[in-house]
Formats: structure tokens, C-alpha cells, sequence
């Protein structure tokens, strides 16, 4: 019986990748996932990833609900990731983004807005009192 040594950690391959290889790759998986489990799709789609050091990629994620899906699948992600720009040292941590929270805008909300930039429409909604529910 032959026993082959363990790898050490410092003799793994560590060769560059940029955030392009990175985001393509996101980009790939993403579409793979949406074919085959479209709930978990939409759960992590929100998520973004960056490359913030040479060895570290960042994810910002907008709820724990994200971050927990997203770690469900971190593995089959990094592991493809690794293997494609041979690089095993890579690490990942986590930051939550409020920014990334994408809110429905309602018909209401975007005429808040139209009346800010001119503000005679509210005058307008005041006298024809325009449903915008």
C-alpha cells in the first residue's frame, strides 16, 4: 500500500486571478444555478463579490438571509474557482451592505419624486386628487 503525502498548506498554488476571472465566474454560476434551483437563485443573486486583496474576496451581502444561503453554495462556488485559476490559497470574508437591498418602487413613490424635482404637481395631485395606489 502506497500513502501519498498530504499537500502542506504553502505548497498549494497560488497563481493571480483578477476580479474580471472572478465575476465571469460568478456570472457563470449564477446562470448554472437559476437552471437548477431557481429559489436559491434568487437568494443570492443580491450578493456581490470583489476581490479585495490578492488572496481575499470580499462578499457583501444585504440580509442574513443572503449570507446564509450564499453559504450554503460557497463551497461548490470556490472549489470550481479554485480549480480554474489555480489558486487554493484563496480566502473569504463577509461584509453586510444595506445599499444592496433592492425595494419595490411603487407608483406613489415615483411620484414622491417627480414632485420634488417639480413641486406643482403636488398642487395638481391636491386638485384632480390622482389615485396612485
Amino acid at each position: 500500500m502506497v500513502v501519498t503525502p498530504q499537500k502542506k498548506e504553502e505548497d498549494l498554488p497560488d497563481h493571480h486571478f483578477t476580479e474580471k476571472d472572478l465575476q465571469t465566474e460568478w456570472q457563470v454560476f449564477l446562470s448554472d444555478l437559476f437552471i437548477k434551483d431557481q429559489v436559491t437563485y434568487f437568494a443570492v443573486n443580491t450578493a456581490k463579490l470583489h476581490k479585495k486583496e490578492e488572496n481575499v474576496v470580499e462578499i457583501l451581502y444585504p440580509s442574513d438571509l443572503v449570507k446564509t444561503e450564499f453559504e450554503k453554495i460557497q463551497a461548490q462556488f470556490f472549489n470550481h474557482f479554485k480549480r480554474k485559476v489555480n489558486n487554493y490559497k484563496i480566502e473569504v470574508s463577509y461584509r453586510e451592505d444595506k445599499k444592496l437591498i433592492k425595494k419595490q418602487e411603487t407608483k406613489r413613490d415615483i411620484f414622491q419624486k417627480f414632485i420634488e424635482i417639480n413641486p406643482i404637481l403636488k398642487d395638481l395631485d391636491e386638485l384632480m386628487r390622482l389615485d396612485l395606489s
